[in-house]
Protein backbone atom coordinates (compact mmCIF):
# COMPACT_ATOMS: atom_id res chain seq x y z
CA UNK A 1 0.00 0.00 0.00
CA UNK A 2 3.06 2.36 0.56
CA UNK A 3 5.16 3.49 -1.97
CA UNK A 4 8.52 1.22 -2.64
CA UNK A 5 11.11 3.97 -2.34
CA UNK A 6 11.51 3.97 0.92
CA UNK A 7 12.32 7.32 1.67
CA UNK A 8 8.88 7.49 0.60
CA UNK A 9 7.56 4.98 2.48
CA UNK A 10 8.65 6.33 5.67
CA UNK A 11 7.30 9.25 4.60
CA UNK A 12 3.74 8.20 3.95
CA UNK A 13 4.18 6.03 7.09
CA UNK A 14 4.96 8.82 9.18
CA UNK A 15 2.09 10.95 7.93
CA UNK A 16 -0.41 7.84 8.61
CA UNK A 17 0.96 6.76 11.96
CA UNK A 18 0.57 10.78 13.12
CA UNK A 19 -3.31 11.68 11.62
CA UNK A 20 -3.78 8.66 13.31
CA UNK A 21 -1.83 9.58 16.92
CA UNK A 22 -3.61 13.23 16.72
CA UNK A 23 -7.06 11.57 15.98
CA UNK A 24 -6.95 9.68 18.97
CA UNK A 25 -5.90 12.43 21.04
CA UNK A 26 -8.49 14.80 19.49
CA UNK A 27 -10.95 11.98 20.42
CA UNK A 28 -9.84 11.47 23.66
CA UNK A 29 -9.36 15.33 24.43
CA UNK A 30 -13.10 15.77 23.14
CA UNK A 31 -14.28 12.85 25.32
CA UNK A 32 -12.73 15.27 28.32
CA UNK A 33 -14.34 17.74 27.48
CA UNK A 34 -17.56 16.76 26.99
CA UNK A 35 -17.34 14.80 30.44
CA UNK A 36 -18.16 11.65 29.36
CA UNK A 37 -15.50 10.32 31.80
CA UNK A 38 -13.63 11.54 35.34
CA UNK A 39 -11.03 13.62 34.49
CA UNK A 40 -8.49 11.08 36.28
CA UNK A 41 -10.07 7.86 34.12
CA UNK A 42 -9.80 10.05 30.90
CA UNK A 43 -6.14 10.89 31.43
CA UNK A 44 -5.29 7.46 32.05
CA UNK A 45 -6.86 6.28 28.75
CA UNK A 46 -4.98 8.61 27.18
CA UNK A 47 -1.86 7.31 29.05
CA UNK A 48 -2.70 3.44 28.32
CA UNK A 49 -3.76 3.67 24.60
CA UNK A 50 -0.91 6.42 22.92
CA UNK A 51 1.72 4.59 23.23
CA UNK A 52 0.27 1.35 22.67
CA UNK A 53 -1.62 2.47 19.41
CA UNK A 54 1.60 4.28 18.16
CA UNK A 55 3.53 0.57 18.23
CA UNK A 56 1.04 -0.63 16.11
CA UNK A 57 2.41 1.56 13.37
CA UNK A 58 5.93 0.31 13.51
CA UNK A 59 6.25 -2.07 10.93
CA UNK A 60 5.00 -0.15 8.07
CA UNK A 61 8.39 2.00 8.27
CA UNK A 62 11.21 0.77 6.61
CA UNK A 63 13.74 -0.93 8.73
CA UNK A 64 16.77 0.76 10.17
CA UNK A 65 17.88 4.22 11.29
CA UNK A 66 15.98 6.15 8.55
CA UNK A 67 12.61 4.12 9.52
CA UNK A 68 13.07 4.54 13.38
CA UNK A 69 13.71 8.41 13.22
CA UNK A 70 10.92 9.21 11.44
CA UNK A 71 8.72 7.06 13.62
CA UNK A 72 10.30 8.79 16.48
CA UNK A 73 9.27 12.55 14.44
CA UNK A 74 5.44 11.49 15.82
CA UNK A 75 6.04 11.60 19.55
CA UNK A 76 8.87 13.80 19.07
CA UNK A 77 6.24 16.75 17.70
CA UNK A 78 4.15 15.90 20.81
CA UNK A 79 7.38 16.88 23.01
CA UNK A 80 7.24 20.44 21.59
CA UNK A 81 3.42 20.51 21.61
CA UNK A 82 3.37 19.77 25.32
CA UNK A 83 6.10 22.48 25.84
CA UNK A 84 4.11 25.24 23.85
CA UNK A 85 0.71 24.03 25.44
CA UNK A 86 2.61 23.63 28.78
CA UNK A 87 4.40 26.76 28.56
CA UNK A 88 0.99 28.65 27.87
CA UNK A 89 2.08 29.97 23.63
CA UNK A 90 -0.75 27.77 22.70
CA UNK A 91 -3.86 26.95 24.37
CA UNK A 92 -5.98 23.88 23.89
CA UNK A 93 -7.99 23.23 26.72
CA UNK A 94 -9.44 19.79 25.75
CA UNK A 95 -5.99 18.62 25.50
CA UNK A 96 -4.73 20.55 28.99
CA UNK A 97 -7.88 18.84 30.30
CA UNK A 98 -7.61 15.24 29.06
CA UNK A 99 -4.00 14.84 30.24
CA UNK A 100 -3.54 17.39 33.20
CA UNK A 101 -4.45 16.31 36.98
CA UNK A 102 -6.06 19.25 37.79
CA UNK A 103 -6.61 21.26 34.28
CA UNK A 104 -3.37 23.45 34.51
CA UNK A 105 -1.33 23.65 31.32
CA UNK A 106 1.81 23.71 33.33
CA UNK A 107 1.09 20.11 34.49
CA UNK A 108 2.14 19.55 30.87
CA UNK A 109 5.58 20.08 31.44
CA UNK A 110 6.12 17.53 34.06
CA UNK A 111 4.46 13.83 33.40
CA UNK A 112 2.90 14.17 29.68
CA UNK A 113 6.20 15.85 28.69
CA UNK A 114 8.46 13.02 30.29
CA UNK A 115 5.74 10.00 28.74
CA UNK A 116 6.12 11.88 25.30
CA UNK A 117 10.03 11.99 25.69
CA UNK A 118 10.19 8.40 27.01
CA UNK A 119 8.53 7.18 24.06
CA UNK A 120 10.38 9.48 21.65
CA UNK A 121 13.77 7.84 23.30
CA UNK A 122 12.54 4.08 23.16
CA UNK A 123 11.46 3.99 19.42
CA UNK A 124 14.62 6.31 18.12
CA UNK A 125 17.46 4.49 20.02
CA UNK A 126 16.27 0.75 20.57
CA UNK A 127 13.37 0.58 17.82
CA UNK A 128 11.55 -2.52 17.05
CA UNK A 129 14.09 -5.02 16.86
CA UNK A 130 15.12 -4.42 20.60
CA UNK A 131 12.79 -5.79 23.24
CA UNK A 132 13.60 -2.80 25.54
CA UNK A 133 11.05 -0.60 23.27
CA UNK A 134 8.78 -2.88 23.77
CA UNK A 135 9.13 -3.54 27.73
CA UNK A 136 9.55 0.15 28.52
CA UNK A 137 6.67 1.18 27.02
CA UNK A 138 4.23 -1.48 27.50
CA UNK A 139 4.95 -0.81 31.40
CA UNK A 140 5.30 2.68 30.65
CA UNK A 141 1.70 2.35 28.80
CA UNK A 142 -0.52 -0.25 30.01
CA UNK A 143 1.43 -1.52 33.41
CA UNK A 144 1.02 2.03 34.75
CA UNK A 145 -1.91 3.11 33.23
CA UNK A 146 -3.77 0.35 34.32
CA UNK A 147 -2.01 0.92 38.01
CA UNK A 148 -3.91 3.94 38.80
CA UNK A 149 -7.16 2.48 37.45
CA UNK A 150 -7.28 -0.39 39.36
CA UNK A 151 -5.18 0.67 42.64
CA UNK A 152 -8.50 3.78 42.65
CA UNK A 153 -10.94 1.22 42.13
CA UNK A 154 -10.00 -1.69 44.27
CA UNK A 155 -7.01 -0.40 46.51
CA UNK A 156 -7.88 -0.78 49.90
CA UNK A 157 -5.14 -3.15 51.08
CA UNK A 158 -2.14 -0.69 50.98
CA UNK A 159 1.39 -1.19 50.90
CA UNK A 160 2.94 -0.97 54.16
CA UNK A 161 6.05 1.33 53.05
CA UNK A 162 3.92 3.57 50.77
CA UNK A 163 0.38 4.35 51.71
CA UNK A 164 -0.35 5.87 48.56
CA UNK A 165 0.11 2.32 46.67
CA UNK A 166 -2.05 -0.66 47.04
CA UNK A 167 -1.18 -3.70 45.98
CA UNK A 168 -4.32 -4.58 43.58
CA UNK A 169 -2.72 -1.77 41.81
CA UNK A 170 0.95 -2.43 41.69
CA UNK A 171 -0.44 -6.59 40.64
CA UNK A 172 -2.15 -5.16 37.81
CA UNK A 173 1.20 -2.74 36.73
CA UNK A 174 3.02 -6.15 36.72
CA UNK A 175 0.91 -8.40 34.92
CA UNK A 176 -0.77 -5.27 32.42
CA UNK A 177 2.95 -4.90 31.49
CA UNK A 178 3.67 -8.32 30.60
CA UNK A 179 1.40 -9.36 29.44
CA UNK A 180 1.52 -6.19 26.76
CA UNK A 181 5.02 -7.19 26.59
CA UNK A 182 4.10 -10.68 25.19
CA UNK A 183 1.46 -9.35 23.05
CA UNK A 184 4.04 -7.10 20.91
CA UNK A 185 6.60 -9.58 21.01
CA UNK A 186 4.52 -12.17 18.99
CA UNK A 187 3.12 -8.94 17.03
CA UNK A 188 6.91 -7.88 16.23
CA UNK A 189 8.20 -11.65 15.81
CA UNK A 190 5.43 -12.03 13.01
CA UNK A 191 6.99 -9.41 11.17
CA UNK A 192 10.35 -11.20 11.52
CA UNK A 193 11.96 -7.71 13.61
CA UNK A 194 12.44 -10.09 16.72
CA UNK A 195 12.73 -14.03 17.64
CA UNK A 196 10.81 -15.43 20.48
CA UNK A 197 12.53 -16.83 22.90
CA UNK A 198 11.86 -18.17 26.76
CA UNK A 199 14.74 -15.81 27.95
CA UNK A 200 13.31 -13.10 26.23
CA UNK A 201 9.72 -13.80 27.99
CA UNK A 202 11.53 -13.85 31.37
CA UNK A 203 13.46 -10.75 30.40
CA UNK A 204 9.74 -9.05 30.41
CA UNK A 205 9.16 -10.72 33.42
CA UNK A 206 12.25 -9.39 35.35
CA UNK A 207 11.32 -5.80 33.66
CA UNK A 208 7.52 -5.49 34.62
CA UNK A 209 8.20 -6.83 38.19
CA UNK A 210 11.47 -4.49 38.56
CA UNK A 211 9.63 -1.30 37.36
CA UNK A 212 6.24 -2.18 39.49
CA UNK A 213 8.78 -2.14 42.80
CA UNK A 214 10.27 1.03 41.58
CA UNK A 215 6.59 2.79 41.46
CA UNK A 216 5.78 1.05 44.10
CA UNK A 217 8.57 2.48 46.20
CA UNK A 218 7.79 6.46 48.41
CA UNK A 219 10.00 8.11 45.81
CA UNK A 220 7.31 7.64 43.25
CA UNK A 221 6.11 10.69 45.12
CA UNK A 222 9.18 12.64 44.11
CA UNK A 223 9.61 11.25 40.49
CA UNK A 224 7.55 11.21 37.91
CA UNK A 225 6.22 7.44 36.93
CA UNK A 226 6.55 8.58 33.51
CA UNK A 227 10.26 9.00 34.05
CA UNK A 228 11.14 6.06 36.53
CA UNK A 229 9.78 3.72 34.60
CA UNK A 230 11.97 3.61 31.54
CA UNK A 231 14.74 4.51 33.62
CA UNK A 232 14.02 1.35 35.57
CA UNK A 233 13.11 -0.88 32.04
CA UNK A 234 16.32 1.08 30.37
CA UNK A 235 18.74 -0.10 33.91
CA UNK A 236 17.74 -3.60 34.03
CA UNK A 237 18.31 -4.10 30.31
CA UNK A 238 21.80 -3.32 31.19
CA UNK A 239 22.52 -6.22 33.82
CA UNK A 240 24.62 -7.65 31.58
CA UNK A 241 25.39 -10.03 34.30
CA UNK A 242 22.06 -11.47 34.41
CA UNK A 243 22.26 -14.95 32.07
CA UNK A 244 18.86 -14.49 30.32
CA UNK A 245 20.36 -11.03 28.68
CA UNK A 246 23.78 -13.07 27.53
CA UNK A 247 22.15 -15.65 26.27
CA UNK A 248 19.23 -13.80 24.07
CA UNK A 249 22.39 -12.22 22.61
CA UNK A 250 24.46 -14.78 21.88
CA UNK A 251 21.68 -16.38 19.50
CA UNK A 252 21.16 -12.52 17.93
CA UNK A 253 17.10 -12.29 19.20
CA UNK A 254 17.80 -8.85 19.49
CA UNK A 255 20.26 -6.18 18.25
CA UNK A 256 23.16 -4.63 20.38
CA UNK A 257 20.77 -3.04 22.78
CA UNK A 258 18.53 -5.78 23.71
CA UNK A 259 18.03 -8.49 25.90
Amino acid sequence: MLPQNPVAGDICAAALTGAAALSLLRFWGEIAKRGFFDQTVGRKLVHISVGLVFMLFWPLFSSGRQGAVLAALIPGVNIIRMLLLGLGIWKDEAIVKSMSRHGDHRELLKGPLYYASAITLACAIYWRTSPIAIAAICNLCAGDGLADLVGRRFGIQKIPYNRNKSFSGSLAMAVAGFLASIGYMHYFASFGFIQESWEMVFGFLVVSLGSTLVESLPISSELDDNLTIPVTSLLLEHLKNVNFFSKSKKRGIASGCGF
